[in-house]
């Protein structure tokens, strides 16, 4: 028992701790609160509605851990509907023809983000918000108008639907389960995984350790554009429409939901799963203010910023914290980013698939 508190109370895991208990806390609360909340049908309608969301912030999870921030993926959502439309109406290709070449598109679209903030030491900031801009032009480049997908294959994929229980799960939510279960393995059991934790929590340690620091990030960025593609994909066959000013700020709802899943904004320190609850609480406000009726949609938006503050600093009094621990309660400030021991850290493995943090 000790040893499960003493687990729960780790810095590394209070966050995601912190997480879950929000999720059932307001789950709980709805349920109390209106009736036919507590039902399989509500708890399936929060994947269906934010599968491209979740598949998004599993992207974003990813750069964030590696000390990274990705503006340009809302934009990428908007272009893949715009690509998906022009291929199925203009082109007329299938569904199986178009989403491979979209899906490549996203991923060379991260990656040469990714070659750019490596090589010419640029700020992600600053790379990813020129690719929002270029992502999000060249969508009015293609066409100002909305262009409806007709498709049959398109329309067959979008219809497709499990029952599951007194709910059901679409093509969407079905494809968002399957991208968070490989980035599980992805990031708790390969060595791209532990690479990018290592990054995260000390670039200049990974590099003295040997890591391949270049390529892993450029791997990062390749990745969250790819996940960005498929939230596209997934959101196309939401709509069934492209248009250029679709995901608006979707960026920074998966930077939120990312947060609020227990990421540390700084690097090293989250968990993919987290993400799964960050999104599943935005979703959760949203459902219970529908439920209700009486209040504005825009209190979803007041809420998510004020659980972003207070994640945030969760996240500072859990690193002073962790400072405290480390220079035996002489040091308050945050995790520092220069290396010890010689100019060398060494990441810390956790058995059970834990991930590599530097301490």
């Amino acid at each position: 028992m000790r040893k499960l508190t003493g687990r729960l109370a780790d810095p590394r895991t209070l966050p995601i701790v912190a997480t879950i208990v929000l999720f059932v806390a307001l789950f709980g609360f709805g349920s109390v609160m209106y009736t036919g909340f507590f039902s399989m049908q509500v708890l399936t309608g929060l994947l269906v509605d934010n599968a491209f969301l979740l598949v998004v912030a599993i992207g974003m999870t990813f750069v964030i851990l590696s000390g990274g921030i990705d503006l340009s993926v809302g934009a990428v959502v908007a272009l893949t509907t715009i690509l998906c439309a022009v291929g199925a109406e203009w082109l007329h290709w299938p569904i199986w023809i178009v989403v491979p070449i979209v899906l490549v598109f996203g991923t060379l679209y991260g990656a040469a983000m990714g070659v750019l903030i490596h090589f010419f030491r640029l700020q992600p900031f600053i790379i990813t918000l020129a690719g929002m801009f270029l992502a999000r032009g060249a969508c009015f480049l293609i066409t100002t108008q909305s262009i409806t997908i007709n498709e049959p294959t398109f329309h067959a994929v979008a219809s497709l639907s499990l029952p599951l229980g007194g709910g059901s799960l679409n093509a969407g939510a079905l494809i968002g389960i399957a991208a968070l279960v490989v980035a599980i393995f992805i990031a708790h059991f390969t060595r791209f995984g532990r690479n990018v934790y290592a990054i995260g929590g000390n670039e200049r340690s990974a590099l003295l350790m040997g890591l391949p620091v270049a390529r892993t990030k450029i791997a990062v960025y390749a990745l969250s554009g790819f996940c960005a593609a498929l939230g596209g994909v997934i959101f196309t066959l939401y709509v069934l429409s492209g248009y250029g000013l679709q995901a608006q700020g979707m960026e920074l709802d998966a930077i939120a939901a990312t947060v609020i899943g227990g990421t540390l904004l700084t690097g090293g320190v989250g968990y993919v799963i987290g993400s799964l609850f960050g999104v599943g609480i935005l979703g959760t406000i949203q459902t219970l203010i529908t439920f209700d009726g009486t209040l504005s949609s825009w209190w979803t938006r007041i809420v998510i910023g004020a659980l972003l503050c207070v994640f945030c600093l969760l996240q500072r009094m859990i690193e002073r914290q962790a400072g405290r621990r480390r220079t035996g309660g002489a040091g308050l400030g945050p995790r520092s980013k220069e290396p010890s021991n010689g100019g060398q850290r060494r990441p810390e493995q956790h058995g059970g698939g834990d991930p590599v943090t530097m301490v």
